[in-house]
């Protein structure tokens, strides 16, 4: 079955503020023959687009991330509405994004560009040099939880590349795409990048569509059926997808710092973040201590009301996964903060609970809400080795005074990013690139990497004089042959393997 079987689409899709159901707007849900003419569009912009070349697409990005920063609170004001989560959350998230955007318009010229590397000895007649070319058009399909910073994480550095984008938001949340949409036509005004709003649907005539990659955010189940598609045309995707991260905490580690951090990465957007905390490692000594202190913080927390936290769950249907999870936990472990009762409708209270059994759904599976699980663990190395426990491996972090350790720890860890002494510490540096091993997904995005993400790698060699050894003719002579023969040994027949 095709992602065109699931879904049948209609006219238009509705979003509305899950704190109160009230309607935000709504939006065309684009058909397959509507995605395919954004995708032409996008295809004739590209050619403009790739021309300019980096400074002149460094000009007009930068312009881009002008306009939306000048507006960002109105931005902001439609995160909120769409996603329910408050405007300040909104409002980090704009920041948080334009930086990415800022890192990425001025930094791909010097990491996409054409540059020389040795030939080697033998080849001493060729000048070899390497570089970087767009793709041609990119499909981003976004997600909701982070509806500007989780899709522009792809969108900006496949433009710094010079890929035009053709970008699907969630159906729950199209407000930002259109939004930035809007300043992109204001500030460049080229078919460089479209929105295509609509359902699932619409992602999958997206992925049918003339793109020549595709950068997908969302559950794993989805990803395999968003690569399986692709496959059909050969076409490559990166795969951001969900996680159960993990947080361990040492002896040594600063508490205090911890548990902050820990309510912070498990609570902060009512938990629906695929790198927040779902799992805390703790070693024995300083559990109680530990648990005391996330009680205690997390129980200040407030889910209702102008000056709430954090807001309900922004997908319909979402809270019954957490109340699963949370049945499930319950059966061996016990409840710190909350329980069932946290959970009133889509608005969920903060629920710790401690010593659950680590083949639980709560522990194997992502949650997506306001839950943590706290269990403990005899050393640091216990801890390490339950956190790689799960299918999933986006992030983890890692609480301790020790450099050493830490260092050790980071490296044992199957993820793809890890955090010393904080939670999502890489999420704002933009040089750093993000991404998952095992089930949460491939590819990466921000940073280098996330520059060499979107373009296709090009070698070129030049033969600037005659080989001091002719071999690459079908008339080698006996002499060169025999030199050839001669070298292989002085070129590599010389190290010996070690010892022991």
């Amino acid at each position: 079955m095709t992602l065109m079987d699931q879904t049948q689409p209609t006219a238009e899709v509705t979003t509305r503020n899950p704190v109160d159901g009230s309607i935000v707007a709504t939006y065309p849900i684009a058909g397959p023959a509507e995605v395919a003419a954004a995708v032409a569009r996008a295809r004739a912009g590209s050619a403009w687009w790739s021309g300019l070349g980096f400074d002149g697409r460094r000009a007009y990005l930068l312009a881009w991330k002008s306009a939306i920063a000048r507006r960002a609170d109105e931005l902001a004001g439609i995160i909120a509405a769409e996603t329910g989560k408050p405007h300040g959350d909104a409002v980090l998230e704009v920041m948080l994004t334009l930086g990415h955007l800022d890192w990425a318009a001025k930094n791909a010229k010097g990491v996409l560009r054409r540059r020389k590397v040795k030939a080697g000895l033998v080849n001493y007649n060729q000048h070899a040099s390497v570089g970087y070319e767009p793709y041609g058009v990119v499909g981003v399909i976004g997600p909701w939880n982070y509806p500007f910073y989780t899709p522009m994480g792809s969108i900006s550095y496949a433009l710094a590349a010079g890929n035009a984008v053709v970008f699907k938001p969630s159906e729950l949340t199209p407000g930002p795409a259109v939004w930035i949409a809007e300043r992109w036509a204001e500030a460049v005004g080229h078919d460089v990048l479209t929105v295509a709003t609509g359902d699932r649907a619409t992602g999958a005539a997206l992925v049918a569509a003339d793109v020549d990659k595709v950068a997908f955010t969302g559950s794993t189940a989805t990803a395999k059926k968003v690569m399986a598609a692709a496959a059909e045309r050969l076409v490559p995707i990166v795969a951001e997808c969900g996680g159960s991260d993990a947080l361990l905490v040492a002896a040594d580690a600063d508490l205090d710092a911890a548990a902050s951090f820990i309510v912070f990465g498990a609570m902060g957007n009512a938990g629906q973040t695929c790198a927040g905390v779902e799992r805390v490692y703790v070693v024995e000594s300083v559990r109680d201590a530990l648990v005391a202190k996330v009680k205690e913080a997390a129980e200040r927390l407030r889910t209702s009301g102008a000056d709430a936290q954090y807001g309900p769950m922004t997908l319909p249907g979402q809270e019954e996964v957490v109340r699963r999870h949370v049945e499930d936990a319950l059966r061996t472990g016990t409840a710190a903060v909350g329980g069932l009762d946290s959970i009133q409708g889509r608005t969920i209270a903060p629920i710790v609970i401690t010593d659950v059994d680590e083949r639980s759904d709560a522990v194997q599976e992502e949650t997506f809400g306001p839950l943590v699980v706290i269990n403990p663990v005899a050393s640091l190395d216990e801890a390490v080795r339950r956190a790689n426990g799960t299918q999933y491996g986006l992030t983890a972090a890692v609480f301790t005074r020790d450099k050493a350790a830490a260092a050790r720890a980071a490296a044992a860890l199957r993820v793809g990013a890890v955090s010393i002494n904080s939670v999502l510490g890489f999420a704002g540096v933009a040089a750093l690139p993000f991404g998952g091993v095992k089930a949460s997904g491939f590819g990466r995005i921000h940073g280098a990497d996330g520059l060499r993400e979107f373009s296709v790698v090009k070698s070129i060699a030049r033969q600037t004089r005659k080989a001091m050894l002719d071999l690459l003719t079908m008339d080698r002579t006996e002499k060169d042959l025999h030199t050839a023969t001669r070298m292989i040994p002085m070129l590599h027949g010389r190290a010996k393997a070690p010892r022991g």
